[in-house]
């Protein structure tokens, strides 16, 4: 009688990940598993648009460090690579940016949830980030009309509570502040009067 041998799944690396994923595919390595991202919605691509040039304006009038869009892998280990939906990096880790990747975690990481990155986005990335030492984790749910905002606090995320029902602070970004009123808005507000309004200050509530 013959047995049957079960082989357990190849689990890729990081080199087999940037090999097999074309440039331009929006990809996630986690835990050794490549997950391939389906086309966005034009409305999650708006909110994802929306939140990365406001960081990324914002972060560049207080010379703060930079912002990455939603291509961009940082690697965590051998068989982790997220590419989170936009990213911050703060200026005084701008060493650990290369050709290809970023080696290490950012500053904060935001996804966007869609339908089928829900489990990836509230239980996966959520679990490797906080590993990671990602200082903060924006999660922004349009499906629920729903923002989850999380800090680090001694190596575990903790939700944050909002000002006013409905304002973020970060502090990872320093100064950023967010109206979670912003991003259901439809259509978007125009991102240049947000940001003016987060330049003067506390928002009017």
């Amino acid at each position: 009688m013959s047995v049957a041998t079960i082989t357990e799944p190849a689990l890729f690396t990081v080199e087999d990940f940037f090999l097999m994923v074309q440039d331009g595919q929006k990809a996630d390595l986690i835990d050794g598993v490549i997950y391939m991202a389906s086309p966005d919605t034009p409305r999650n691509d708006e909110i994802g648009m929306f939140v990365a040039a406001l960081m990324a304006m914002y972060a560049s009038a207080r010379d703060l460090g930079r912002v990455f869009g939603s291509r961009v892998s940082f690697v965590l280990s051998e068989q982790r690579a997220p590419e989170p939906d936009a990213a911050f990096l703060a200026k005084s880790r701008l060493h650990v940016v290369e050709k290809t990747r970023v080696i290490g975690g950012p500053d904060i990481a935001v996804e966007i949830v869609s339908r089928d990155s829900r489990t990836r986005d509230y239980v996966e990335k959520r679990r490797l980030y906080e590993e990671a030492g990602v200082q903060e984790y924006w999660l922004i749910d349009p499906l629920q009309r729903r923002a989850e905002f999380y800090r680090l606090r001694e190596g575990q995320y903790s939700l944050t509570a909002f000002e006013h029902n409905r304002i973020f602070r970060s502090e990872a970004l320093a100064g950023f502040w967010l109206d979670v009123e912003w991003l259901f808005a439809e259509p978007a507000p125009n991102v240049y009067e947000c940001l003016q309004q987060i330049l003067a200050g506390e928002p009017a509530v």
